[in-house]
């Protein structure tokens, strides 16, 4: 069964980055998604049996541009979970400064900060994240393609200036898998899209993958085990840059 698979690797990502501790509060943050409800409902369903000893309450970030979202069916979905849960409305084009467009990378920002806030608020050390192993894969390589550095989505991210860390339970899940288990739990028709993702980066480099997909169907497993085999004798480092760049000889 599907949700038995999914399961299966969140248990595995939970256990191999050490993701849940006895007494943690996690802020699981639920968009109106198909993943991050199913993190929400394995996390709950997973407290039954589970021998790690946690608190959940989830948080719906309310944007001023996004209104897809069924509201009213996301909160019959948090009530039927039993935990606490919160609605919260965050004007993130209203925050826009004059001359600025809204994107991507500016949303997640803005909702980031309100869900760290509202972590520290309710006492919660943890917030669990909705991305699963395509979205991992895909950022390390827009990264590289469209920023000019490695750099990744950590399945744990610990942070300095706010005290809670942020970890993604379905780091070891693929989307394929997720949307499955959404049209067998008709979770689907509640699903919130985006209307500034339709043109991203994002979606080039999910376009590049599953081309790749076709000969090689493990292409973003080995993309996540890339970030843990880094060879530094085959990268450039900044001051191998400079000496190659600097060189004078004839």
């Amino acid at each position: 069964m599907i949700e038995k698979i999914i399961a299966k690797k969140i248990g595995k990502a939970i256990f191999d980055y050490k993701m849940i501790e006895n007494g943690d509060r996690i802020l699981v943050a639920v968009s109106g998604g198909k993943d991050s409800i199913t993190l929400l409902k394995d996390l709950v369903s997973r407290m039954k049996s589970f021998p790690i000893q946690y608190e959940i309450e989830a948080v719906h970030i309310e944007t001023d541009f996004c209104t897809c979202c069924k509201k009213t069916k996301l909160e019959d979905i948090f009530k039927e979970t039993g935990v606490p849960y919160h609605i919260y409305p965050v004007a993130v084009m209203g925050r826009l400064k004059p001359g600025k467009t809204m994107n991507c990378y500016w949303c997640s920002n803005q909702r980031r900060l309100e869900l760290m806030k509202l972590a520290e608020e309710r006492k919660c050390n943890k917030i669990a994240l909705g991305h699963h192993l395509d979205d991992i894969a895909e950022t390390l390589l827009m990264n590289m393609m469209f920023k000019g550095e490695m750099g990744g989505m950590l399945p744990v991210v610990k942070y300095n200036k706010f005290p809670c860390t942020i970890i993604r339970p379905l780091a070891y899940v693929r989307e394929e898998e997720i949307i499955n288990y959404a049209g067998k739990m008709d979770i689907l028709s509640i699903v919130c899209t985006c209307p500034f993702g339709k043109k991203s980066k994002r979606k080039e480099i999910r376009e590049i993958i599953r081309t790749i997909s076709k000969t090689n169907p493990n292409i973003q497993e080995n993309i996540l085990k890339s970030m843990h085999n880094v060879d530094m004798d085959y990268l450039l480092g900044k001051k191998q840059v400079i000496e190659s760049t600097s060189d004078t000889s004839n």
